[in-house]
């Protein structure tokens, strides 16, 4: 029996000359014009748009949270799988017998200055530092926030992640975009990894849905990276010149302010449209180069004047730790508490009350005695044991709180990171097998992004519990706790040095990152084109620009502690959709290998004859 030979007649029509000449006016279209809607709501009505955003955002997590932490742990098993099958792992994205383009050595070095960078300069201290105040051991009463025994669940969760299932989430795009783009010449777009469900339908406006949930994912989830380095980056001028007027010097800790983080991000997005538009963009290979050397420097001072030892034995117990608690970290939702199951729990003592008591017991960022010292009247004259029961009868609903605000963000913010991530690791992987990819891009950098949290995030923690540090690395803001904490370690010139070095690093990455997510969207837009126009890079830059300001301007408004706020929840909102997309690029990608594997045996079984 003749098997069906797989659909690769993907057609999507581009415009034949004018301003959008080269590009699908469809996808141009409706992606500027979604992300213009945002930029004047957010401009015009910023109370509003902080406020809704934050609303939806909530009730997004509230009803999808379990759908996030499942879909996420399924991407990690699939993968596995696809591994681990004889037929699937050993197929070669590209023609039979074609060699990898780059060099082992070259691979690695790519891949890991697509999918590091930012996120860990901002969270290599914070990350750990933050679990190991806060996890849901922690959370549960179980074990002391900041303490020594709350450092093996701290470190679990850091792991959690930054590790494997972080990776899956951009392999699941990065494979499937290459499998069709090097096996069936099919053009490097989002759509092109459905055809195996949709066939022709992808020639259509479905398609062009698919491809514009890409490019909103692909705007929201760049925007939050660059937000969280622009902090971190006028947190590293203010620590090297000392200049207040970028800072909002009214909490407890300086953070930066909004007149600071707009000229941040003005300075940062100038240079990345230049690069993108100038030829510069050619040379961020050397940048990359650059960012790699310049990290081990960074490294390698952690490794001489930090907690090394400290860090090695950490390591080795939490990725221990993490493999025995793996699968019930990927299977393991929690959904909001109800009323009814909260009031159920209660001693009879304090059944009355329930409404007044359920806020502070379900409350995921408090702890038992901030518990206690909020309530009056009758509640607070509940003796020990039965506010003790109550809160106990709270830890669901805390359990919940802590994993949509902490867990989910970081799959959501993956997930819309993944078409950038995983449209490069695509570009750089061709003649690779399946296998080969998923371990090379899943593995390798996971353990890396291990060893980084545990040096720099260990060194940080080692400083606390000895003392030396005395509180200033847990008081300071996220993106300063890198500074701090060199401040603890270093001193003289030497210190003046790596941070400047640092604020290099950052700006360096913040470019290329900029620059590459401008390339990925234009690309979607034009159908996999890599070469695309000049003009729609500088739109593109502008656009991403406005964005990312207008949100943290919005996250601002009525007092926000938090800048990012808004940046977060149009994130998470936007990245809902692209995760049923992906969810539909596993089980595409299932179906093609198994019908390539069964042309292959018919092929083989029509040869054998004639032989």
């Amino acid at each position: 029996m003749s098997i069906k030979p797989p659909f690769t007649e993907l057609e999507i029509k581009k415009a034949g000359s004018g301003f959008y000449e080269g590009y699908s006016l469809p996808i141009a279209l409706i992606s500027k014009i979604t992300m213009a809607l945002l930029v004047i709501w957010a401009l015009v009505w910023p109370a509003n748009a902080n406020s809704a955003l934050g609303s939806l955002n909530w009730k997004i997590l509230g009803d999808f949270n379990a759908f996030y932490i499942v879909i996420v742990g399924a991407f990690a098993f699939f993968l596995f799988i696809v591994a681990a099958l004889p037929q699937t792992g050993k197929r070669i994205m590209g023609r039979e017998g074609e060699a990898p383009e780059f060099s082992n050595f070259s691979w690695f070095s790519m891949m890991f200055g697509a999918g590091l960078g930012v996120g860990l300069m901002v969270f290599a201290t914070a990350e750990p530092m933050g679990l190991w105040g806060s996890n849901p051991v922690v959370v549960a009463g179980e074990v002391a926030g900041n303490t020594e025994a709350a450092l093996q669940s701290g470190y679990r969760y850091t792991f959690l992640h930054y590790g494997i299932h972080a990776w899956a989430i951009y392999v699941v795009t990065g494979l499937s975009l290459a499998y069709y783009a090097y096996t069936r010449d099919m053009p490097l777009t989002i759509r092109s990894a459905l055809t195996p469900l949709f066939g022709k339908y992808v020639n259509g406006i479905f398609g062009h849905i698919v491809d514009v949930l890409g490019v909103v994912a692909t705007i929201l989830g760049v925007s939050v990276t660059i937000g969280f380095g622009v902090s971190q980056f006028i947190d590293g001028l203010y620590a090297i010149t000392g200049m207040e007027w970028m800072m909002d010097m009214t909490g407890d800790a300086p953070a930066p302010g909004t007149v600071g983080l707009v000229a941040g991000l003005t300075i940062i997005m100038g240079l990345s449209i230049i690069s993108a538009v100038s030829g510069v963009g050619r040379g961020v290979k050397y940048l990359s180069n650059l960012n790699l050397v310049l990290s081990i420097i960074l490294l390698l001072t952690f490794v001489i004047f930090g907690s090394f030892l400290f860090a090695m034995t950490t390591y080795a117990t939490a990725l221990m730790d993490y493999i025995l608690h793996f699968t019930a970290l990927s299977f393991g939702p929690y959904t909001p508490q109800s009323a009814d199951a909260f009031a159920a729990g209660l001693p009879e003592a304090a059944k009355p009350l329930a409404g007044e008591l359920m806020a502070g017991a379900t409350n995921a960022w408090g702890s038992f005695d901030g518990f206690k010292s909020g309530l009056e009247g009758a509640a607070a004259a509940l003796p020990e044991e039965t506010l003790a029961a109550v809160y106990d009868a709270g830890n669901a609903g805390r359990q919940f709180g802590w994993q949509a605000g902490w867990t989910t963000f970081y799959w959501a913010w993956w997930i819309a990171f993944s078409p950038f991530v995983g449209l490069f690791l695509a570009r750089i992987s061709r003649g690779r097998s399946v296998r080969e990819f998923i371990v090379g891009c899943v593995f390798a950098p996971t353990l890396v992004c291990f060893a980084w949290m545990t040096i720099l995030g260990g060194t940080a923690i080692d400083l606390e519990l000895t003392g030396d540090a005395n509180g200033v690395i847990i008081g300071a803001s996220n993106t300063a706790k890198l500074f701090v904490t060199l401040g603890e370690m270093l001193s003289g010139g030497f210190l003046t040095a790596i941070t400047v070095m640092c604020v290099v690093l950052i700006l360096t990455f913040l470019v290329t990152s900029a620059d590459s997510g401008i390339l990925v969207m234009n690309t979607i837009m034009s159908g996999g084109e890599q070469e695309t126009g000049h003009k729609h890079r500088i739109v593109w830059g502008v656009i991403l620009t406005l964005v990312i300001g207008t949100l943290l301007i919005a996250g601002k408004t009525n007092g926000g502690a938090d800048p990012m706020e808004a940046l977060k929840s149009a994130m998470i909102i936007g990245a809902l959709p692209f995760t049923v997309v992906m969810g539909l690029m596993c089980v595409s990608l299932a179906k093609a290998l198994y019908r390539d594997g069964l042309r292959d045996k018919h092929n083989t079984a029509a040869v054998a004859p004639a032989e």
